[in-house]
């Protein structure tokens, strides 16, 4: 395959000794839960945009919009800036609070960073359910955002150092199942709430964040640290690291693996800077162009966008308040499901076979999106659509995150979290959140105004990018099945295009060297 790796990813240079274990399995899936605030983030806010007494409430001028929707252009009927502000205003706490995370993640470790991001953003789902102007509601959310993004810098982390290496597909892939199954109880807890009489469960629904909240809070006090976060943070600790190794690997035999971990946490106490690093060493250069173009395509696939502004989309197609929740329910079973498949394929396959595939699903449901509303809602926008036509709109949607949940989903996790040096790792891995966060900041903000003036062509925007994601994957990204995480330079260093940014003697005798001698 062009563009592809030499170095054979199914039987790497080394085999570790050691296996899954019920401990390492504990220890990821309570870890893996950091992914439930994210997701419940994500599935709850454009549910809750959409009930009649939160709008009435916060927002009148949609409120009203909405009930003359039949006589408007329904493209722009949700169109409000403090809206948007309401969604998109998290984003952009998390894009500031990952880089606080990376220092917090080095320095005192992944499980410390998930008690504090469960701990802010407990408290965030409680101001958001007492709110009672929208000075509030964005207040609650920017406190969401802080703790989302600690959880974000750490779970994946997280998940990866523990993970046997012929294992970390899967396992990681937990990560983004946790959000696929908040993004689904939000849309159940809304479908349930806004049945509630009285007008106050918009209120049920903001608070019901504090569960997840306190999933991961509590959760991470029982967790063991990582043998790298030990070491990273404390050299002389290598009994306490090594103890750990072969309680999370299930044997003795872990010399190997230790000598490597050792070695690398060397290399990243000699790093005073690993952001002047990550940045400007030639060396980190593929690390760096994936951190940035991974979570940047994410983003720009759309699928963010269409999970939390679901019930609000749905509306604006002509579906009932009751249709349009029920349907975002359908999409949310549909993105855990096809989450599962991920799960069960990235250590199989490969992570480019499904990046790769998911890709050119997505585009494909794009444009067929974009074609159905064409055609029914025109440039006017303004349409009544039938129950078969309607059902058509949202098998194309269900297919469209059926896409995204077994490849970009899950893998823009799990890739960045994999690749990175012990030596960056902190560093980059905040790169790749603030990235994520920073474009889903920016496309939850202009989303709507976009949908208004754009139209239908909307879907047609995100669809081409899905095709320059494809080519991106095919040239530029190795294979990293079944490599160890110590191990990945020599996939670097074996790949067409990045192999003349590694200097060869990156690697001596498949070990990485310290930063100051390469």
């Amino acid at each position: 395959m062009a563009g592809g790796v030499v170095f054979n990813s199914g039987s790497p240079g080394k085999q570790y000794s050691g296996g899954m274990t019920f401990y390492v399995f504990w220890a990821i899936l309570v870890a893996a839960c950091g992914g439930l605030i994210f997701g419940y983030d994500i599935g709850i806010s454009g549910g809750v945009t959409s009930m009649a007494p939160f709008l009435k409430k916060f927002f009148p001028k949609i409120y009203e919009q909405e009930n003359d929707a039949h006589n408007s252009n329904q493209y722009c009927t949700f169109n409000n800036i403090k809206l948007t502000l309401f969604t998109s205003s998290l984003y952009l706490a998390a894009l500031l609070a990952s880089l606080v995370a990376s220092y917090a993640t080095r320095k005192f470790g992944r499980k410390l960073s998930m008690f504090f991001g469960g701990l802010v953003f407990f408290a965030g789902a409680a101001v958001n359910g007492f709110a009672m102007n929208v000075f509030m509601l964005i207040i609650g959310r920017l406190l969401l955002g802080v703790g989302i993004g600690f959880a974000n810098q750490s779970v994946p982390l997280y998940l990866s150092e523990m993970a046997p290496y012929k294992h970390r597909g899967r396992l990681n892939i937990l990560f983004q199942l946790m959000i696929t199954l908040g993004i689904l109880m939000a849309n159940l807890v809304n479908y349930g709430s806004d049945k509630i009489k009285g007008g106050w469960g918009w209120r049920l629904s903001l608070a019901l964040a504090a569960v997840p909240a306190v999933i991961i809070t509590v959760g991470s006090t029982f967790l063991p640290n990582t043998p790298n976060s030990i070491l990273e943070r404390n050299l002389n600790h290598r009994d306490q690291a090594k103890a750990m190794l072969k309680n999370i690997r299930g044997t003795d035999d872990v010399e190997e693996e230790f000598k490597d971990l050792v070695a690398a946490s060397e290399a990243s106490s000699l790093v005073t800077d690993p952001w002047s690093r990550l940045l400007w060493e030639k060396k980190y250069r593929p690390h760096l162009t994936m951190a940035i173009l991974i979570p940047f395509f994410q983003q720009l696939t759309g699928m963010n966008v269409v999970m939390f502004y679901a019930p609000v989309l749905f509306r604006t197609l002509g579906f009932g308040n009751d249709a349009a929740l029920a349907s975002a329910v359908i999409t949310g079973g549909v993105n855990v499901l096809a989450t599962f498949v991920s799960m069960w394929l990235v250590d199989k396959k490969g992570r480019r076979f499904l990046l790769i595939e998911g890709a050119i699903q997505m585009g494909v449901f794009q444009f067929l999106v974009g074609s159905l509303i064409a055609y029914k809602f025109g440039l006017a926008g303004v349409a009544v659509i039938s129950k078969p036509y309607a059902i058509v709109v949202v098998f194309c949607v269900c297919a469209f995150v059926s896409g995204f949940a077994w490849s970009w989903g899950p893998l823009g996790w799990l890739v960045p979290s994999e690749i990175f040096p012990l030596e960056v790792r902190s560093a980059a891995q905040s790169i790749t959140v603030g990235v994520n966060m920073f474009f889903t900041f920016v496309i939850a903000q202009i989303f709507l105004p976009m949908l208004c003036t754009m139209k239908f062509g909307l879907f047609y925007f995100f669809g081409c990018f899905t095709i320059i994601m494809t080519f991106f994957i095919y040239y530029f990204l190795p294979e990293t099945k079944g490599v160890p995480i110590e191990e990945m330079w020599n996939v670097w260093k074996q790949h067409k295009f990045w192999s003349k940014y590694i200097p060869d003697d990156v690697i001596e005798m498949g070990k990485p060297r310290r930063p100051d001698d390469i």
